[in-house]
């Protein structure tokens, strides 16, 4: 069975994260939510969710792809913790997928897996270099 991995961050983007981990599962995919701490998520708009596990835990378990939720201040916390950057970067060597909503694609343009895409514009437009364009 598919799996896959949405961290949550404190600040994430209540919408984004919900309806990803919703539509996955109504599909038989085998969803992960991982907090990035072991505290419940007060996401962007005050709704408070309750990931299965923290991210520490979520690591020890391959995933197939990971979903990054938008929202600030949620998507610089993921783009901060070293795990999700690393994560991010053995994924794009593995040749897995790796999904990025609203303000997170900014989490991918860091580092040596750098990716082209579309983003929201405040996040500073489109990467300049790129594995996958």
């Amino acid at each position: 069975m598919a799996s896959v991995l949405v961290p949550l961050a404190q600040g994430c983007e209540e919408l984004e994260a919900v309806t990803v981990v919703d539509l996955l599962r109504r599909a038989g995919i085998r969803v992960v939510t991982a907090g990035l701490d072991d505290q419940p998520v007060r996401a962007s708009r005050g709704v408070v969710l309750i990931p299965d596990t923290t991210l520490g835990d979520a690591l020890a378990e391959e995933f197939d792809m990971i979903v990054l939720p938008g929202g600030q201040p949620g998507a610089t916390h993921l783009g901060q913790d070293e795990r999700v950057t690393g994560l991010l970067q053995q994924m794009a060597r593995a040749g897995k997928y790796t999904a990025a909503i609203c303000a997170a694609p900014g989490v991918l343009a860091r580092g040596p897996a750098r990716h082209r895409f579309p983003r929201y514009p405040g996040t500073g437009g489109r990467a300049r270099t790129g594995l996958r364009q």
